[in-house]
């Protein structure tokens, strides 16, 4: 039995899923003539309560697209010094839109409106670059899976405003958040003026994010994904997936989140972790003690099937998903239990 942890990306279609993907109907996307792409699109709007969606093959093309809409050439956004959009889109920001990133310090991805204010560089003092974007990524990733408090969210969003900034979400986890803290998608769609969500992770298709916007950006990005590579033509049946998963996927992933708070009770309980980082949702990120190497975990358990991703510094990191099954998840408690470094 292989289990793997490494992501909630490594999740396959379900039998349903593949044959609601082969019923669909199909067109060419590239003229908006693609039926089930329209409908998903239309439906994650509503769901945002935005005016406009845009459906791409990837997270990293979207959050791209957001902040070549939202900046010029020698701009400058904030954000955490962990973000996704920062460390893991292959320096896109300044390869794609020329723009360089204030990072913010603070643990767990978070930081507050007073940070967002204090990053803000003074629009009249042409030595440093502009500030013209503020981008926020709910779940964090490098944070563990962990939620924004929705009343800084607000609070940052009326400094944006004061400062006439855009503000943009990395949602490719939202899904998660909303479950997580019972917040309806629409309050985020109040809030931001993008937000990117991915449909690959918790929600388990195999492809596919959207880009949430207003109708004046949505004619932008349709160009800037042009730009990028990514239109598609009979797209229908990847689209299919996500309709499939909106309708299916979203209230199970509490399930997830209930494995991966017991893997977190395990850990803790075992001699040789330092440290569990509170689990919030499906992401759990510990650290191995000093006198011990996080090489040796990794290599004990994949000799036993399990599959997981070291962040370097002693740190490890495993996620739950769809196709982490109950069966899968008495196994690997079992199989950690029993781990002697």
């Amino acid at each position: 039995m292989e289990i793997n942890l490494i992501s909630d990306t490594v999740t396959k279609p379900s039998l349903e899923m593949l044959n609601y993907m082969n019923s669909c109907n199909v067109g060419d996307d590239v003229f908006k003539e693609d039926p089930t792409v329209n409908a998903l699109e239309n439906k994650v709007a509503k769901m945002f309560k935005m005016e406009k969606a845009l459906f791409f093959p990837s997270g990293t093309m979207t959050n791209q697209t957001a902040i070549k809409i939202h900046t010029n050439p020698g701009d400058q956004l904030i954000c955490s010094k962990t973000a996704h959009v920062y460390n893991y889109e292959g320096g896109g920001v300044s390869f794609n839109s020329g723009v360089s990133c204030k990072l913010i310090n603070k643990e767990r991805g978070f930081f507050d409106s007073n940070d967002v204010l204090n990053s803000i560089n003074p629009p009249d003092f042409y030595h440093s670059p502009k500030t013209s974007l503020v981008c926020v990524e709910n779940t964090t990733n490098k944070g563990g899976g962990a939620c924004w408090d929705i009343n800084e969210l607000k609070k940052i969003q009326l400094v944006c405003k004061e400062n006439k900034l855009k503000y943009h979400l990395d949602g490719a986890r939202i899904w998660n958040a909303s479950v997580k803290n019972g917040i309806d998608f629409s309050f985020f769609g109040e809030i931001f003026d993008t937000i990117s969500v991915c449909l690959s992770k918790g929600l388990g298709c195999p492809v596919g994010s959207l880009l949430l916007c207003n109708e004046k950006d949505y004619n932008e990005a349709v160009r800037i994904r042009k730009i990028l590579g990514g239109g598609m033509r009979q797209s229908g049946y990847l689209a299919a997936c996500g309709l499939y998963a909106l309708e299916n996927n979203i209230s199970r992933l509490e399930e997830d989140h209930k494995k991966a708070r017991e893997i977190e009770s395990v850990l803790k309980k075992l001699y040789f972790i330092k440290k569990v980082e509170k689990v919030e949702t499906n992401i759990i990120i510990f650290e191995i003690s000093d006198q011990y190497r996080s090489e040796k975990f990794i290599e004990i358990l994949q000799k036993k099937g399990v599959k997981l991703i070291g962040m370097g510094d002693n740190k490890l990191r495993l996620v739950t998903h769809l196709d982490y099954s109950s069966a899968h998840h008495e196994k690997f408690l079992q199989l950690i239990s029993d781990v002697s470094l």
